[in-house]
């Protein structure tokens, strides 16, 4: 697949990883699960978690560049998930003010989601992904098989993305995972993941920079899941965790704004239920810190609580100046846990 930006084009392989020539960014899990493949090679192995996206980090790894002689013409590797993809993407985006990167994505989410469309960036105490560039990789392997090495938790961490997806462009993908739930192993894996890629490479093509509101569908849960993981300090949830529970309390906001279908948030509970994800969290009581957190937000104008919410399965809009008042009453019924 070619996926077409303004900047350029660069292809999606689903192959056994190759790892090209340059230099591999990866973290410390996926070193210990994937070492075998990287023997003879420079690698900088990174602490996993959340923690490494920060500006802290972004110093240190640019640092390293140097010390490794790192030039205009070499290339970086992220061979890792959602993190490091993200860090080393907006490293290759300054550095030197640009150098080629190559995404290796080994977590679900990040073969799903993160790796595609040339979002980069790092996060700030005062919220996610604050800082960053569009810069799209070169080129992104897909390796499913990386996948058999993920504890149980990272898959269902992925698996909220998969969902996503059906609930904002796929009816027929929504359809599938109520029949079966997706697992490690099962036969359709592979189909999902192209799935998924084939339709976030559409709409970044069509709001590479997230003008039109296209691309801001992608961010179905994600308002009130990255308020959830900041006030928690990306300690207590997953991404995906988070932001399944995210994606149950926008379903509910838009019935009670009258922009989705009655019975959005009873079909949005029971398949991420059935996923082993979360519906509600306690810290949600926490309102003023939540809905601070939301004003926030990469997609709010003016301060302004903005979210895009799915009418119905497959039908998703972006929704701006959403009433504060409806925001605290679904985080109050929700909290009660």
């Amino acid at each position: 697949m070619i996926v077409t930006h303004a900047t350029g084009q660069y292809e999606i392989r689903y192959q056994r990883v190759n790892l090209p020539d340059g230099l591999i960014v990866t973290d410390r899990n996926v070193f210990d699960a994937h070492g075998d493949i990287l023997t003879d090679r420079d690698v900088i192995v990174l602490e996993p978690g959340e923690h490494t996206k920060s500006l802290a980090v972004y110093e240190q790894l640019c640092r390293q560049l140097v010390t490794k002689k790192v030039t205009r013409k070499s290339t970086l590797i992220a061979l890792g998930g959602g993190v490091i993809g993200d860090l080393v993407g907006f490293v290759a985006a300054t550095y030197m003010r640009g150098i080629d990167y190559v995404q290796i994505p080994t977590t679900l989410l990040a073969q799903v989601d993160s790796s595609v469309g040339g979002k980069t960036g790092v996060d700030l105490p005062e919220g996610k992904n604050l800082v960053g560039a569009f810069y799209p990789p070169s080129l992104v392997q897909i390796d499913t098989s990386l996948l058999n090495t993920l504890p149980a938790r990272q898959f269902q961490c992925g698996m909220a993305e998969v969902i996503k997806y059906g609930f904002i462009q796929s009816p027929s993908l929504d359809d599938s995972l109520r029949q079966e739930s997706l697992s490690l192993g099962d036969r359709r894996l592979e189909s999902v993941v192209e799935e998924c890629i084939a339709i976030k490479a559409r709409m970044v093509q069509e709001d590479e920079f997230e003008t039109l509101g296209i691309r801001a569908q992608l961010n179905f849960g994600h308002t009130v899941g990255h308020a959830l993981e900041q006030i928690t300090r990306y300690a207590t949830y997953t991404h995906g965790e988070a932001i399944a529970i995210g994606m149950v309390l926008e379903a509910k906001i838009g019935e009670v704004i009258g922009f989705s279908q009655p019975g959005l948030t009873g079909k949005v509970e029971s398949l991420i239920a059935a996923h082993n994800l979360p519906i509600n969290a306690v810290e949600l009581k926490e309102f003023d810190l939540i809905v601070s957190a939301m004003r926030k937000d990469k997609k709010s104008s003016n301060g302004e609580l903005s979210m895009s919410l799915v009418r119905g399965i497959g039908d998703c809009e972006f929704v701006p100046n959403i009433d504060e008042g409806v925001i605290r009453g679904v985080l109050s019924e929700f909290a009660k846990v």
